[in-house]
């Protein structure tokens, strides 16, 4: 097995669209697959035919196996999850019947390469044992010659479930290490989690926003591969130095030979102008791994940008290996060029922490992304497309990749790259307290160097961070505080010991060593270790007060971190996504099955949103209003979160809400639900994160007002402030001329209330700030005088809608206030180019509609709501 043991020549290939290689053939092993049961186990002695063999699919999982072959229902359907739990406690098998010709054996070379076993694997090949695995995010190469026959061959790979392996080993251990989320099925006793001790996707332990599903199966392809005499490990475009004048570049390539002898290493690129260079190197090759080096200048470089900001630009790089006249590897690279800092200047509120892309200050606009499934096999191309155009539509620029899922594939990073989304990327730790042994820490910087070594190349990659929560927990979690009381000093100091070896040396080292060019940071929440974690004038910081804590959405302006890369409101998706898990029965806040797709809180999680929707709407009418109305608490709370971040800029430079997406559907912090379903939070951040904002903040009868650009040069803006009463009278009007500078936050104004009202009442008053540049408007913010329920908003907004131009484009009219439009097509997979929006007296909006129902079906269903329709008004019965 080589060191690497990744399959990097079939990976190489298929994520630069490179040609496959002269000397090496690749064969996937991807179909005629079984899987049963293991006979004799305890779980199959109490679940009778399960030991019988099935259909497979690989890559795949028990689960969705089950699934297929109709021995499960639907894993998300109601309350399923509480039934499921056997699989995950179950060992199984998978077999595989193939042939092998002599051809294939004539080669000096036949290897064997499993790119994901989940997680304990225990491998034969005709028999005999083969390999045994202990990481689902390792790749494992195995020679198989000796091994193989002429003909038919067997491959079993014997899965064990990681509980069942763990769980005798821990209770007989002197204490369990703190880990996050204990089982809410009793297959682990409380306080007892064996996910610490395996390096295993932490979310499918079950999370505050998913379920408890622990997956074996084999999860990633497995490959026949034969090659004679070399084989290209690696190609890298290392970018030492990368400016608007220069990339000093070194093109890398990893060589396995049997013999040594001179070679000529030939490199060409193209630029994305269609502009080519090249250059090459004689080298003298010896028998084993050979490390060679190139360096490349291109002049005047075509840099990639992230979204908003330029291009994203891509070269495409070619390595050929060639002895004598003949070619003897080949490999395509496809790189972006560009710069990276994570600048932490000393500054007047401690210590910066942003990045700097190409010598440009990027405030970072996002959200964090989990997992896009439960069942990491069935994701598709489709789906991750669309949530990764969705981003770039939101005004996304970045996406925090969380430590608790896995790393996602190189399709992924390449439609990153190609949309400009930078991605922060979490080693795979998810806030447990780690093993400190060495043995532990040997296979995390196995899994760590072939990580990187992997997605290296890709531009959008712009950080890599030791885990999730891992510091902070340690520092500040009660359980924490609890277990460190239990053990003793010295021990205490072996645990802390072991995180700062793991996540400040090891996979600082790997980071360092591999990707240079890309900062690492230890933690998130952190300060790199250079002091305690989560404080507000250094590093990162995760702020949960509000949500978590129960304290009111206008807590968010007392906090001006220099990061914010958490913080969330939790909502429930559109009723269609609700209705496709449950029956009528179950649609109210609290019923059994709601309580089951509430993950935070043991289930109390809907009552949290019932908090918040009181305390600014007022009571929900029904279940429907209750949905509604939870997802434009959260659309408005997380408005008022970026927007004073981006307002604070330059003290704060980021912004990452949690979460993107969900991993099943139900009750969660996601802006898209698990069908790829904008949530009203969707639409109101591409408002929120437009390249131009202008941002009203009101506190204590005081409005402040800023003009925000991400724009990399000045303009000059007119900044229209105009006060309406609701139904639609012109109270007052100014016009101010701004300078707006550069990458900036610009004050405008600091009004008083009675300054903006002159006598009016403010709860039948709004006022409107608008931005424009010439007569073309960039921006527009409306402000209120008070909390939702508190204001007197027209009964009846008097909204109307007009179809146009065949069923594609919707005019939607008012003629009074509306607060919290929402626009319901009938079909919910329909995508509107606006929603979840206010409207003041007389206007109108029009929205493109691109459905695949007809125009007949979209006048039919569409219906219209707005706030004062989903709140009860006093001495009407309700019930959510």
């Amino acid at each position: 097995m080589t060191r690497l043991s990744l399959g990097l020549l079939a990976a190489l290939m298929l994520s630069t669209g490179g040609n496959a290689l002269a000397s090496t053939t690749t064969r996937v092993l991807d179909k005629g697959w079984q899987f049963r049961m293991t006979p004799g186990s305890r779980q199959a002695a109490q679940r009778p035919g399960q030991d019988a063999w099935l259909p497979a699919t690989v890559p795949g999982n028990a689960q969705t196996d089950l699934l297929a072959n109709h021995k499960i229902g639907d894993p998300f359907y109601r309350d399923n999850e509480a039934s499921l739990q056997w699989i995950g406690l179950s060992d199984w098998d998978y077999k595989l019947q193939f042939d092998v010709d002599q051809a294939t054996l004539a080669r000096d070379h036949v290897e064997l390469v499993f790119e994901g076993l989940d997680t304990f694997a225990d491998v034969e090949l005709n028999g005999k044992p083969l390999v045994s695995t202990d990481n689902m995010f390792r790749h494992w190469r195995v020679a198989a010659k000796s091994q193989l026959h002429a003909g038919s061959n067997i491959l079993v790979v014997h899965l064990h479930s990681p509980i069942a392996r763990l769980l005798p080993w821990l209770l007989k251990q002197p204490y369990a290490l703190p880990g996050e989320f204990d089982s809410a099925f009793g297959d682990e006793p409380k306080g007892k989690q064996t996910s610490n001790y395996v390096r295993k996707a932490n979310y499918q332990y079950g999370w505050d926003w998913g379920p408890r599903y622990v997956t074996i199966g084999i999860w990633q392809p497995i490959k026949l591969e034969s090659w004679d005499t070399l084989r290209l490990d690696d190609f890298h475009i290392a970018q030492p130095h990368v400016d608007a004048d220069k990339a000093q570049l070194t093109a890398e390539v990893q060589l396995q030979t049997d013999k040594g002898g001179a070679a000529k290493v030939n490199l060409s690129w193209t630029a994305p102008d269609g502009t080519r260079g090249q250059t090459s190197q004689d080298v003298t090759l010896k028998a084993g791994d050979n490390a060679l080096s190139l360096p490349v200048s291109i002049a005047h470089p075509q840099r990639w940008w992230p979204a908003g900001y330029g291009a994203q630009n891509m070269y495409r790089f070619r390595v050929e290996i060639a002895t004598g006249d003949t070619i003897q590897a080949s490999a395509n690279r496809d790189a972006g060029l560009r710069s990276v800092e994570l600048r932490r200047d000393k500054d007047a509120w401690g210590r910066s922490f942003a990045f700097v892309i190409n010598d440009v200050p990027i405030f970072a606009k996002g959200a964090n992304l989990i997992p896009f499934d439960s069942f990491p096999e069935r994701v598709t191309h489709a789906r991750m497309e669309q949530i990764l155009t969705s981003t770039r539509d939101a005004n996304m620029n970045m996406l925090r990749m969380w430590g608790g899922g896995y790393y996602q594939s190189d399709d992924f990073y390449a439609m990153a790259d190609r949309l400009g989304i930078m991605i922060w990327q979490d080693f795979m730790f998810g806030g447990a307290i780690p093993p400190y042994d060495e043995a532990f820490r040997k296979n995390t910087q196995i899994e760590a160097t072939e990580q990187v070594l992997r997605l290296r190349n890709h531009p959008s990659i712009v950080l890599w961070c030791g885990n999730n929560e891992v510091q902070t927990g340690w520092e500040a979690w009660p359980d924490r505080e609890t277990f460190r009381q239990s053990i003793s000093a010295d021990e205490r100091a072996k645990v802390e010991q072991g995180m700062k070896e793991l996540f400040d040396h090891t996979l600082r080292g790997v980071a360092h060593r591999l990707a240079p060019d890309v900062p690492y940071w230890a933690s998130s929440p952190s300060t790199d270790f250079d002091g305690p974690a989560n404080v507000l004038t250094d590093g990162d910081y995760h702020y949960w007060d509000v949500w978590s804590g129960s304290k009111p959405i206008e807590n968010y302006l007392e906090t001006t971190p220099r990061f914010q890369s958490e913080y969330g409101l939790q909502s429930f998706p559109v009723m269609p996504t609700i209705e496709s898990f449950t029956l009528p029965q179950d649609r109210s806040p609290n019923s059994p099955v709601m309580r089951a797709h509430q993950k935070f809180a043991n289930g109390n999680g809907n009552d949290r949103a019932l908090l918040y929707i009181r305390a600014r709407y007022g009571e929900p009418k029904d279940f429907a209003s209750f949905v509604y109305l939870s997802q434009i608490m959260q659309a408005e709370g997380i408005e008022l979160a970026a927007e004073h971040l981006r307002a604070s800029r330059p003290q704060s430079m980021g912004s990452l809400y949690w979460q993107l997406n969900d991993v099943w559907p139900g009750p969660s912090w996601s802006s898209i639900d698990y069908f790829g379903r904008w949530k009203a939070l969707q639409y109101h951040a591409r408002r929120f994160y437009a390249p131009v904002s202008v941002v009203p903040i009101r506190r204590n009868g005081t409005t402040e007002v800023w003009v925000v650009s991400d724009r990399t040069s000045a303009f000059v803006a007119q900044v229209r402030t105009r006060v309406y009463d609701m139904d639609g009278k012109l109270l007052r009007q100014a016009s101010k001329s701004l300078d707006v500078a550069a990458l900036s936050s610009t004050p405008l104004d600091k009004l008083t209330d009675a300054q903006l009202l002159h006598g009016a009442d403010p709860k039948r008053t709004v006022v409107s700030f608008e931005v424009l540049e010439g007569d073309k408007p960039m921006a527009r913010h409306l402000l209120y005088f008070g909390l939702a329920k508190d204001l007197t908003l027209p009964a009846d907004p008097g909204l109307t809608a007009q179809w146009l131009e065949g069923g594609k484009l919707l005019r939607v009219t008012t003629k009074h206030l509306a607060r919290g439009i929402w626009i319901d097509v009938g079909d919910p997979d329909a995508r509107l180019s606006d929603n979840a929006f206010d409207l003041l007296p007389g206007e109108h909006v029009d929205i493109q509609v691109d459905s695949q129902a007809s125009a007949d079906e979209l006048r039919r269903n569409l219906h219209l709501t707005s706030l004062v329709d989903a709140v009860t008004r006093p001495g009407k019965e309700n019930s959510p």
